[in-house]
């Protein structure tokens, strides 16, 4: 590294450049006391690796794998995946000299690091077309059983939201690889949060990225209860004085499926079944096209032109539907031709929009104004096709769901005293506790539509259209055109309104169905 870099003195910038305080570190092979100061979230890149499934790791139970044992141990392992800890995120020969780069000094000592770099196993580098098939998967997720009733909410112009929604996110997945780009040790969405606005930036966008992912735990259990109690719409159960309906019981079964995978430490049966994500979103697809074609439901022509007032609900629908981004920098530095990251991007934006497209038209002209928030939930039981759909629409989930609270589970493990990081049966209790939670908000707030609207309005705004734009100009500030700053931030500008509008009516619309 001192070859590399023509230094053995690591300089770096800690804060922001209001309050710039500079440290010269010495990286001396002796030096073994040093300390190394890790930011928090240090197993953010390899824990969303595990949920993408593009590396999935070896499997084990909560009682195995001790080489994965606690978070600190998993943070030594993915230092490499997050950067270099005796150099600065952002270098500083690629900035102008009147500009003071926001970076993170860690001290660690030249041998201790060189030794546990080698220990590293290899990344898996995905081709071009791997690369293509990641990204589909992530951006083809259950927001497409919405786009139907999304269409019925704010009438057929709407469809022009979903354009303009896929430019636009598309777009600022080309500003998260251009951030990326600015310096090698840049390699997830934290990292560039960090090196736009210091270890506050790191950690107000992980924070968010976990709440993005928590909210989906959510979608993924509520989906689930929607549809196992339309098939068992009978079913209910007396306890000690109580009464649950269908819903309540289909919910705790649903809890009970979930939880075992949830124990798992390390997902990679998980992980490679989740891959067919795709597949079994055209299998579910295959199903409702059937039941229109086949089953002789058929297609009928009508429905508003647009409906202004329900305009907000549909940008929260919409944006759920291209809410990928917190993958885009995995997805990246996986490639083996990283520069080929925006055709992937243009690519699978295009198959996704058309797939929602598609969807959203056939499933409005299907059913009409009798949509409802999953169209899985419209077609009759009584059809193969309805059943086979509904049953695809419950399993999923089961897969989905362990791999996506991993990453929460490990920032949480992360944070617990050193003494408690080794414990299994505390591990068991924060992911036992983590479902629970899910389980409470989905019996609290069962609204499937509505629910997808707020995370698609709040988060996936601030994550897929807000963060990329003012990351971008705060890193690249200084050299960027004047056109450049006006459409980003004018992006900027279209985001927050969006997110204002859209989170004002999806709360709105929860509290008038609570009433």
């Amino acid at each position: 590294m001192e070859e590399e870099y023509g230094l053995d003195h690591a300089i770096g910038i800690v804060g922001t450049d209001d309050e710039a305080q500079t440290y010269c570190c010495h990286a001396d092979e002796d030096d073994d006391d040093n300390i190394i100061n890790h930011a928090w979230p240090q197993t953010y890149r390899r824990s969303m690796d595990m949920f993408t499934g593009m590396t999935p790791p070896s499997i084990s139970f909560l009682t195995g794998s001790p080489a994965l044992s606690s978070p600190y141990k998993r943070s030594q392992l993915s230092l490499p995946d997050e950067f270099t800890p005796t150099q600065p995120l952002m270098s500083t020969t690629s900035l102008d000299k009147e500009e003071v780069p926001t970076t993170l000094t860690l001290r660690l000592s030249t041998s201790s690091f060189k030794s546990s770099y080698s220990e590293l196993p290899q990344q898996q580098k995905c081709s071009f077309s791997q690369s293509v098939l990641n990204a589909i998967n992530v951006l083809c997720g259950i927001g497409i059983l919405s786009t139907p009733y999304a269409i019925k909410e704010a009438g057929w112009w709407s469809l022009s939201l979903l354009v303009i929604f896929g430019i636009i996110t598309c777009y600022t997945g080309i500003l998260l690889q251009r951030c990326l780009e600015s310096s090698p040790r840049l390699r997830s969405y934290p990292d560039i949060g960090q090196a736009a606005f210091g270890i506050a930036g790191r950690i107000c966008i992980a924070a968010i990225l976990y709440m993005e992912l928590y909210s989906s735990c959510v979608e993924y259990l509520i989906m689930m209860c929607d549809n196992l109690s339309a098939l068992y719409p009978n079913a209910h159960l007396d306890f000690a004085g109580m009464h649950l309906d269908s819903y309540y019981v289909c919910s705790i079964i649903s809890t009970l499926v979930i939880l075992p995978t949830v124990w798992l430490r390390d997902l990679s049966l998980l992980s490679y079944i989740s891959v067919g994500g795709v597949l079994t979103l055209a299998l579910v697809v295959i199903c409702l096209l059937w039941v229109g074609v086949v089953d002789g439901i058929g297609f009928h022509p009508g429905g508003t032109p647009l409906a202004f007032s329900n305009l907000p609900v549909t940008v929260g629908l919409f944006g759920f539907c291209y809410g990928s981004h917190s993958v885009f920098p995995n997805l990246y530095s996986s490639m083996n031709e990283p520069n080929r990251f925006p055709s992937v991007l243009i690519i699978s934006f295009i198959t996704a929009g058309l797939l929602y497209m598609g969807v959203g038209i056939c499933g409005y002209l299907m059913f009409g104004e009798a949509i409802k928030s999953q169209f899985t939930l419209n077609m009759p039981v009584n059809f193969v096709a309805s059943k086979v759909a509904a049953w695809t629409v419950v399993i999923a989930p089961v897969t989905k769901y362990a791999l996506t609270i991993t990453p929460i589970v490990f920032s949480i493990e992360e944070l617990l005293p050193s003494v408690h990081q080794e414990s299994r049966s505390v591990s068991i209790l924060v992911r036992t506790m983590l479902v629970i939670s899910t389980l409470v908000i989905t019996l609290a707030v069962p609204y499937f539509g509505s629910m997808m609207a707020l995370i698609g309005s709040f988060l996936v705004m601030l994550v897929a259209v807000i963060f990329p734009c003012i990351c971008y100009l705060r890193i690249n500030q200084g050299r960027l055109t004047k056109y450049q700053i006006v459409v980003n931030m004018f992006i900027v500008l279209v985001g927050v309104i969006c997110a204002i509008a859209g989170t004002y009516s999806a709360v709105t619309d929860i509290m008038e169905k609570k009433a």
